[in-house]
């Protein structure tokens, strides 16, 4: 199972321990095998005990590592990930370095660097789709990272909460899906949260009513992850940094 990134390690990656064991055993190779080749092939100095911890999800290698360890074990470095969560990680497990992403799609160096390192995104909208493309972002992931995600709940909120007609062509700028799909959940999520809210125009008040209430603005604060579950592009990274 892929091991979580710890706080305080930010340049290494979730990481796949059973997929990198399979992939060892596939090829035939012992731990000290993979050592040898990370060290011949990268010039990097493993021992075949810290391989042997990576397969027992007892260490993680780093970004570098990873990177050697996909190339000896002839494997693309997202085979070792799983599924990306940031922005890093995307990056990584198509085994691009931050200048190479920057060139194709014509951002600055620096700009990508500290985008990719939680910054503020300042690109065009050109170079979001082409973000997008290189990368093979999901829509979820593409506004979250340009950060257009706070936008998207701002129009969602007032889908739910007011008229849902009136939202359609707004989100349709920010989320390039069919229109009756956006309706269909737009509508969707206005009923839902309507519903939760009626208990609140109970007379008396009430437990109900703050039962309702605290449903109504829970429901509100995970919007966005519902309207993308509902369009059928579920986002399960929403609360990570680039």
């Amino acid at each position: 199972m892929p091991v979580n990134t710890h706080a305080g390690e930010p340049h290494r990656p979730p990481f796949d321990a059973e997929a990198a064991r399979r992939l060892r055993e596939a090829l035939g190779m012992t731990p000290a095998h993979v050592a040898y080749g990370i060290g011949a092939a990268f010039g990097m100095r493993v021992a075949p005990g810290t391989v042997a911890a990576w397969e027992r999800g007892e260490s993680r290698p780093t970004e570098a590592e990873l990177t050697a360890l996909a190339g000896a074990l002839w494997c693309a470095p997202g085979e070792l990930i799983g599924t990306p969560g940031t922005l890093r990680e995307y990056r990584l497990a198509l085994g691009l370095a931050p200048a190479d992403l920057a060139l194709r799609t014509g951002m600055e160096p620096r700009a990508y660097e500290r985008l990719e390192a939680g910054g503020t995104w300042r690109g065009t909208d050109r170079q979001a789709a082409a973000l997008a493309e290189v990368l093979r972002l999901p829509l979820p992931a593409l506004l979250r990272f340009t950060g257009r995600d706070e936008a998207l709940a701002g129009l969602l909120t007032s889908a739910a909460t007011t008229r849902w007609q009136a939202c359609v062509r707004p989100v349709g700028k920010l989320v390039p899906l069919p229109r009756q799909r956006l309706q269909d959940v737009l509508r969707d999520l206005h009923s839902t949260y309507q519903t939760l809210m009626a208990g609140t125009l109970q007379w008396g008040g009430g437990g109900g009513a703050e039962e309702s209430g605290k449903a109504g603005r829970a429901f509100l604060a995970g919007i966005v992850a519902e309207f993308w579950a509902r369009a059928g592009e579920p986002d399960t990274e929403s609360g990570r940094r680039p």
